[in-house]
């Protein structure tokens, strides 16, 4: 267990987060609007989104699919019957001055989420509940000197809320969450998780206690808009609270916001215990009454999740957990290691992914879907290697040329003249030069000092450029050696 050190001893974060995603719909929840990103403000509005008098909601059935299916992804209850309320409250963005949503009653009940954290254990968190919701608008305070503008393109497209259970203790076992979560969302489809973009967001509920006391009380932190944020607000707000309470002080329930700038929480308002949203059943709205049958189609739609892509990684491929891990975090990379596996080495395969095309990919912050060099480009790399026309470290030097202008490795290699030495009287030859070159060190080495025989394979190595066959090279240089 991972306590935070306060000035009287041990403190425990006990953290819940409640993740608002967008669901992945070519409309709105309730009217048939569009829901494209980026669109010109209140470009994608309907009479419906806007709460002119008179309309009535429609569900999008599609919207429910996307839920249902997300539930089936989260290994939770999907709910039969479910109810849409209305949650009202006040704000210039929320034309209808309330928002349609589920409380008591909603589509999908208790999941879990299996985290995979660094230390290479796995820890199951509870998922308490995903309910189905609209989306307010947008209110834009930077548009002018004085005035707020409203952009209500956002307003009624389809969320999932998906809330957690208080079973993180850590900042790193919050955003292990969210990348998890995330990464389930993406792999059904469901939610493109773009935090970036507005259509992934966190409400961070953070509170602090001795261990083995009872919750203390929770501060809520809203709209966190990435998981390196989630993280570094709960690593302050922790601290912040502690200090609160050992210097004599009582946490008050409250909502706050996480500064970007400052890298602080600052206070937005007071929370009451019990939340005066006044919910209702929505009188425009009958009851969701799902049918069994449809749900058992949904489920065998299904594709194959993270955690079962990872054991099948583990058991198929002979991979390691970590390596697993990193390769099913998300379904673009692991559809293109399996494309560059197939037929090959996997565990090469692997090496070169996460190890060359990762590293190369960071350094250049590109998403593997950007990735100059194709998945059948670095199988033909690899089928170069296996095959001995080139070295593993001449494939260093073709892969950097693979990565800044996109060519084959075979194209490379031909064009380079980079093709492996296998020739036994050339490299016979370049071993003969090296150790005449050097007789003093050749008598150090049959004097028993063996060390040296990685100077001899350097230099050979150096003096044919990196193309002699390097096992051929051991192999003849050690019986000259020892002849």
């Amino acid at each position: 267990m991972s306590y935070i050190q306060g000035e009287t001893g041990d403190w425990e974060v006990v953290i819940g987060l409640e993740v608002h995603a967008q669901v992945i719909s070519n409309a709105k929840l309730f009217s048939g609007s569009a829901t494209e990103f980026g669109a010109a403000p209140n470009s994608q509005v309907s009479f419906v989104d806007a709460a002119f008098p008179g309309v009535l909601p429609v569900i999008n059935a599609y919207c429910v699919e996307q839920a249902v299916r997300t539930g089936l992804g989260l290994k939770a209850q999907i709910n039969l019957h479910s109810v849409f309320d209305r949650k009202n409250y006040f704000y210039a963005d929320l034309p209808q001055g309330y928002q349609i949503s589920q409380f008591l009653q909603p589509i999908v009940g208790k999941g879990e989420i299996v985290l995979d954290l660094p230390d290479g254990t796995s820890r199951t968190v509870g998922v308490t509940r995903l309910h189905l919701e609209q989306d307010a608008g947008k209110s834009l305070h930077d548009q002018h000197p004085s005035k707020t503008y409203i952009d209500l393109n956002r307003s009624g497209v389809a969320l999932m809320e998906i809330v957690s259970e208080p079973d993180m203790r850590t900042s790193e076992e919050a955003g292990a969450y969210v990348r998890k979560l995330r990464s389930i969302l993406r792999y059904l489809g469901t939610c493109d998780g773009n935090m970036e973009e507005g259509s992934m967001r966190c409400d961070v509920n953070v509170s602090v206690r001795k261990p083995g006391d009872p919750f203390g009380t929770r501060c809520e932190i809203k709209n966190v808009n990435s998981i390196r944020f989630v993280m570094q607000a709960i690593e302050y707000e922790a601290r912040r609270q502690i200090e609160i309470i050992e210097d004599g002080g009582k946490i008050d329930q409250e909502t706050r916001l996480w500064d970007t700038t400052k890298f602080v929480t600052r206070s937005m308002r007071s929370k009451e215990e019990a939340h005066d949203y006044r919910y209702f059943p929505d009188p425009d709205l009958l009851p969701l009454e799902l049918d069994p049958d449809w749900v058992e189609d949904i489920k065998k739609t299904l594709p194959e999740l993270p955690d079962d892509k990872k054991t099948r990684f583990i058991e198929d491929y002979k991979l390691s957990v970590y390596d697993a891990g990193v390769l099913v975090s998300e379904k673009s990379k692991a559809d293109y290691f399996e494309a560059v596996a197939k037929g090959r080495d996997p565990k090469l395969a692997s090496n070169w992914v996460t190890g060359e095309l990762f590293g190369y990919l960071n350094k250049a912050g590109k998403e593997i879907e950007e990735s100059p060099v194709s998945a059948e480009n670095l199988g033909g790399l690899i089928d170069l290697i296996a095959d001995n026309t080139i070295s593993g470290r001449i494939a260093k030097e073709v892969f950097e040329t693979m990565f800044e202008t996109g060519e084959k490795a075979a194209d490379i290699v031909e064009k380079k003249g980079l093709r492996q030495v296998t020739d036994t009287s050339a490299i016979e030859g370049s071993i003969d030069a090296v150790l005449a070159a050097n007789p003093d060190k050749v008598a150090e080495f049959r004097s028993g000092k063996d060390k040296l025989f990685g100077f001899f394979v350097g230099q050979v190595m150096k003096a044919t450029q990196g193309k002699a066959n390097p096992a051929m090279v051991n192999e003849i240089l050690m019986k000259k050696l020892k002849g």
